[in-house]
């Protein structure tokens, strides 16, 4: 298993566990994670799932592709870190990622 931990706009931290191979918008809607709506499932088309990945961790992940990019335009995401969760398949390699999670996704 896969661990996250979700850090809220609050700064509540909340930590659960996933199957590698599971998106992190899966794992969070999975968990109930507030912050995460995920309203297109993961198809990339709603940015409903925007995140901002710890910068300890934004190394590890290659860089968005051109449709996340769009949308994360489209969201007005002002990180650098900003992500779609939907975009993010967990592996071992993200054993233990932190995310912080906007006040809203809309």
């Amino acid at each position: 298993m896969i661990t996250i931990t979700f850090i809220d706009h609050q700064r509540q931290a909340t930590t659960v566990q996933a199957a590698p191979g599971t998106s992190l918008m899966q794992a969070a809607v999975d968990n109930s994670i507030a912050g995460i709506v995920g309203e297109c499932g993961g198809f990339c088309s709603c940015a409903t799932c925007v995140c901002q990945v710890d910068p300890a961790w934004a190394g590890r992940l290659s860089a968005p592709e051109a449709m996340e990019s769009a949308m994360l335009e489209s969201a007005a995401a002002d990180s650098p870190n900003s992500r779609l969760c939907c975009q993010i398949a967990l592996s071992s390699d993200l054993d233990g990622l932190t995310v912080h999670l906007p006040e809203s996704q809309f």
